[in-house]
C-alpha cells in the first residue's frame, strides 16, 4: 500500500490554522487589555466617589461650602462613568471561553435581609455590604 501526500495542501492548511491562531491570540489580547482598562476605570471611579463622600462630609461637618470643588469631583465621576459605559458597550469578540466569569452589574442592588444580617457592616442607603472599617459606601458614597 502506497500513501501519497499533497504536501502543498498540508502546508497551506497548516498556514491557515496558524493565521487563525494568531488572529485569535490578538483578539484575546485586545479583550484582556479592554478588561484591564475597565477594571482600572472602575477603581478610579470608586476612589473618586470615596473622596467626594469624604469631602462632602468634611464640608458639612465644618459648615463650609465649596461648590466649585464639588462640581469638579462630579465632572470627574461623570467622565469616568461615561468611559466605563463605552468600554462595556464595545462589542465582545465571537470567541468566548465556556468557563468565562460572568460580569456583575455595578448598579444599586437590593441586598437580601439574610445577607444584611450576616454582614458585619452594610450601607444604610443602598444596602450594599461594606468593610467593617469603611467610612463611606463604595457603591453610593453614603456615610456609614
Amino acid at each position: 500500500m502506497k500513501f501519497e501526500f499533497d504536501f502543498d495542501k498540508i502546508k497551506a492548511a497548516g498556514i491557515g490554522y496558524a493565521e487563525k491562531g494568531v488572529d485569535l491570540a490578538n483578539e484575546l489580547a485586545d479583550r484582556a487589555q479592554k478588561k484591564a482598562q475597565l477594571l482600572n476605570d472602575q477603581n478610579k471611579l470608586s476612589k473618586a466617589q470615596r473622596e467626594l463622600g469624604a469631602l462632602v462630609y468634611s464640608l458639612a461637618k465644618n459648615g463650609e461650602s465649596n461648590q466649585p470643588l464639588l462640581d469638579k469631583y462630579i465632572d470627574i465621576i461623570s467622565a469616568l462613568e461615561q468611559e466605563i459605559e463605552q468600554l462595556r458597550a464595545v462589542e465582545t469578540p465571537a470567541y468566548q471561553p465556556a468557563d468565562e466569569e460572568v460580569e456583575v452589574e455595578q448598579d444599586y442592588v437590593e441586598v437580601p435581609a439574610e445577607e444584611q444580617a450576616s454582614a458585619k457592616a452594610f450601607c444604610p442607603q443602598c444596602g450594599a455590604p461594606a468593610a467593617e472599617d469603611a467610612l463611606f459606601c463604595n457603591r453610593c458614597g453614603a456615610q456609614l
